[in-house]
């Protein structure tokens, strides 16, 4: 991805797709098992109130595979050079990042490793009894529409971002963010449970807020989009 960046080539190469034409510029990220297109419920309306960037992260299919280097991508900061390079090639100083979260915890590594196992030796039997977890709610089409997302993944790429979500731990990192950030969190997220969200809050280097939605579920622009949307307004100023 290295000579793409230097290329400039990387805009297309993660699909990049540009929303709108207002002066501040909102990017909005997927995480593990989705792509840009888990935002669309709220792409049409954001697009009234900014430049609106979405992408995919270069281990989802819609990016080319022979792109994806699994030692390069063994950690998370390969994916921050890939945004920060991207955003210098659309010449974006200054914005918002929305980002859903990839954290999973409370698990034991012979947990963990048992789930990997799985992941690598049966993935197209454990997309299907996954999927229902993350959205948390009794939404057949979230449901579905996720399942078919995560199942589009190549089965080796997958476990191993899975490695990387999952044996990551960048707690000592959270006092050196100092932007204002705030942390939008489902009352009820069995993949990121409200102490996770709390926790950062009190960590991070920068001034922080916690947003408690009231619903379930690890995907609120799926099932939720007009409760998030009415947060996002307050969060960013829109009236």
């Amino acid at each position: 991805m290295e000579a793409l960046c230097h290329g400039g080539g990387i805009v297309q190469a993660l699909n990049t797709h540009v929303y709108g034409n207002e002066t501040q510029t909102l990017v909005l990220a997927h995480g593990f098992g989705a792509d840009q297109t888990i935002w669309h419920f709220l792409i049409s309306f954001l697009a009234c109130y900014f430049k609106v960037v979405v992408f995919d992260w270069v281990y989802f299919p819609n990016v080319d595979p022979k792109l994806y280097d699994p030692k390069t991508y063994s950690n998370f900061s390969a994916y921050a050079e890939d945004l920060v390079c991207l955003l210098d090639h659309l010449n974006v100083k200054k914005g918002l990042y929305l980002n859903t979260t990839a954290y999973t915890g409370g698990f034991t590594r012979p947990q963990l490793d048992a789930l990997f196992n799985q992941i690598g030796k049966n993935f197209t039997s454990w997309v299907p009894s996954f999927a229902p977890t993350p959205i948390g709610v009794n939404d057949t089409r979230a449901i579905t529409e996720f399942e078919n997302s995560l199942g589009r993944m190549s089965p080796r790429i997958a476990v191993r971002v899975d490695r990387v979500v999952f044996l990551s731990d960048l707690r000592r990192i959270l006092p050196q963010i100092i932007v204002p950030s705030s942390i939008i969190q489902s009352r009820k997220d069995f993949i990121v449970p409200k102490s996770v969200a709390f926790y950062m809050k009190k960590k991070l280097g920068g001034p922080a807020k916690v947003k408690i939605l009231n619903t379930e579920g690890h995907f609120p622009q799926l099932t939720a989009y007009l409760l998030l949307l009415k947060v996002l307004k307050k969060l960013v100023h829109i009236t």
